[in-house]
């Protein structure tokens, strides 16, 4: 029996294989995310109680239920529409298209026109292979078109669809400001109803005949009928507000504040603005402190300094411990936020041997380089910049998704977080490539050689042995993994994934799994890249959340200080985009979310989560002034 196999054998009997994309379940079903944030759905897999045909009070015959499917089965089916009419909305909804067939799905559907497509526009269902109508599968008809993705090498259209017989998901929003469509999780086009652009278009279309067409602002949601076999689930619906917002997936308020957790705290040798009259933000990474020594901290700044300061509330001086700045790729530069001194981890035995490791872009390239360095042999304080010992450098074709984290294990090993190589839709298929070292949660062993490499391989890491695979490789099927953490309790590897478009995920992270990207976002379908046969199942996250509730992840930390007992062994994470703040309950025993609590509603961007000995958890922003870490306080 494979390796590969085996390790799939034990992922499925641990549950936490997930098959969305590779077998049917879980169909016509919310998350748990999905219902706290306002997600219903249109169709439950067994009746059609919410539709009924145009201009008509029930449902025809020709539309079918078969195997948890809305089905336009035989002739005469007619086109049908929601009986609820809606203004602001998210629609999600899968279909699988016919051998040259041809449907559509329209919105803001009034029943004054003879015909549904008269009044609301058309996002286009069709097979893109055998079609007979120019205009593909999601466009708005005549209207919008997607464009080539970014550094893709196709030019034209982008074509994110599946095949016929297999189930694509289209992703509609309509809201008080942009909407946009996606087509399996690629963005295609945002376009804004009504405006000049809105206009023009129409005015160039064959629907500019048609008086009020597009301009109703609310309406039905239809399916059409356009003489062939298609098939349609997982059709679920969010109403959103006036002003576009959906509610948070939340399950309760922990009514918490942050304050500042060192309120005296100046950086040594480090001013707000430069040279040419700017303003510096300062931007830590990380805040950690090394075992067996409770009582100092070291932060990370992302311009590629490291501080050291002690654990005291009334701290007053942070100690420059280690300057790399002249390495170090500098995070203002354009399309560059994510580059620079990104990762720290102290060695187990720092104590007494005083090594360390960094993980950081490199200033002339932009490559990635995780380094050892030791403490300065004439004071123990700082370290010595000359004693960088490359152990590991990989290049990085774009400038983000760099992830950049690195975490010692309760094993001893060190583990290191690397994105995808950037840009959108992952264009070097980097997530499910195990040949190279992108896109993966890396595990090696500082302490011995394998080889020629200046690091061990550990002998169990999954996929020693393993043709064409680097065995550095722990996990895979990962995006921007910003950030990881180990729970010092359970032992579990935590790591926030940021999406792309729809889908941010917390997973725990197990020995040789795969998480899914660029195949899938989340749960969710993502593009319609083949998916390879020599890998495994994805594992789902443990939760995940929309972009209409936060649109960028910051990856947490495990609170196990006794200081605020109601935040206990839960997993704090955040959204960068909205500052919100959340505590994630989990049920190790069954690998399940079991709540998910409001730490903090809004507020500052959160851009990394530390920890000190005891177990407390601070968070830590921009700020020009240097007043950047913060832990939570009971709310007056």
């Amino acid at each position: 029996m494979s390796k590969m196999i085996l390790q799939v054998m034990i992922l499925g009997a641990l549950g936490l294989v997930s098959s969305w994309g590779y077998a049917d379940t879980n169909i016509n079903q919310l998350t748990r995310s999905e219902e706290l944030s306002g997600w219903q759905l249109l169709f439950d897999g067994q009746v059609m109680d919410g539709w009924r045909n145009y201009k008509q009070p029930d449902v025809s015959d020709g539309w079918k239920i078969m195997d948890g499917a809305m089905v336009r089965a035989e002739k005469g089916a007619g086109d049908i529409i929601t009986k609820k009419q809606y203004q602001y909305f998210e629609l999600s909804l899968e279909y699988k298209i016919s051998d040259g067939g041809n449907s559509g799905v329209m919105f803001h559907v009034t029943e004054d026109n003879p015909a549904p497509w008269q009044s609301g526009p058309e996002i286009q269902v069709q097979d893109n292979q055998n079609g007979h109508d120019p205009q593909k599968s999601g466009w708005l008809y005549q209207l919008f078109q997607p464009a080539a993705a970014a550094g893709a090498r196709e030019q034209g259209s982008l074509d994110a669809t599946r095949p016929v017989g297999q189930w694509n998901q289209i992703f509609l929003r309509i809201a008080p400001g942009l909407c946009e469509v996606n087509m399996n999780g690629q963005r295609y086009y945002r376009f804004k109803i009504g405006d000049e652009q809105w206009q023009e278009r129409v005015a160039k279309s064959k629907f500019a005949k048609f008086d009020g067409f597009g301009a109703a602002g609310q309406g039905h949601i239809c399916l059409q009928d356009h003489g062939d076999l298609v098939s349609y689930r997982n059709i679920k619906l969010r109403e959103l507000s006036q002003d576009g917002s959906a509610p948070q997936p939340i399950d309760g308020k922990l009514g918490m504040e942050g304050a500042l957790a060192f309120p005296k705290l100046k950086w040594d040798q480090w001013e707000p603005i430069d040279e040419g009259g700017n303003i510096r933000n300062m931007r830590l990474m990380e805040l950690t402190y090394a075992p067996n020594d409770g009582n100092r901290l070291f932060a990370v700044a992302q311009r590629g300094k490291i501080y050291s300061f002690e654990n005291r509330h009334d701290v007053e001086q942070a100690k420059l411990f280690l300057d790399l700045e002249d390495k170090v790729s500098q995070w203002p530069a354009p399309g560059a936020n994510e580059q620079g001194l990104l990762g720290l981890a102290l060695h187990p035995d720092f104590t007494t041997n005083g090594e360390f490791f960094v993980y950081y872009t490199a200033v002339d390239d932009d490559r990635t380089v995780v380094s050892r360095f030791h403490l300065s042999k004439d004071d123990s304080s700082v370290a010595d910049p000359a004693s960088e010992e490359v152990l590991l450098q990989t290049s990085q074709p774009y400038k983000n998704h760099n992830g950049g984290a690195l975490e010692f294990g309760p094993d001893g090993y060190l583990y290191i977080a690397l994105g995808d190589g950037g840009l959108r839709n992952d264009p070097k298929a980097s997530g499910q490539d195990r040949s190279q070292l992108l896109g993966s949660i890396l595990r090696i062993d500082v302490d011995s050689k394998s080889g020629d490499l200046p690091y061990g391989i550990p002998a169990d890491n999954p996929f020693v042995g393993t043709d064409g695979v680097r065995e550095e490789v722990y996990a895979y099927g990962l995006r921007n993994p910003w950030r990881i953490a180990f729970d010092k309790t359970t032992g579990l590897l935590w790591c926030g994934d940021v999406g792309q478009e729809l889908w941010e995920e917390v997973n725990v992270i197990h020995k040789g799994g795969n998480y899914g990207w660029s195949n899938q976002e989340g749960s969710h379908a993502f593009g319609n890249r083949a998916a390879r046969d020599d890998v495994s199942p994805p594992i789902a996250p443990v939760w995940e959340y929309d972009h209409g509730v936060g649109k960028s992840i910051t990856g947490g930390r495990v609170y196990r200080s006794d200081r605020l007992p109601e935040l206990g062994g839960k997993y704090i994470y955040a959204d960068y985009v909205t500052g919100a703040i959340w505590a994630l309950s989990y049920d190790q025993s069954t690998g399940q979310a079991t709540r998910n609590e409001q730490v903090i509603a809004s507020g500052i961007p959160v851009l990394a989560f530390g920890e000190d000995a005891s177990g407390e958890v601070y968070y830590m922003i921009a700020n020009a002034r240097g007043d950047c870490i913060f832990r939570f306080e009971r709310g007056e």
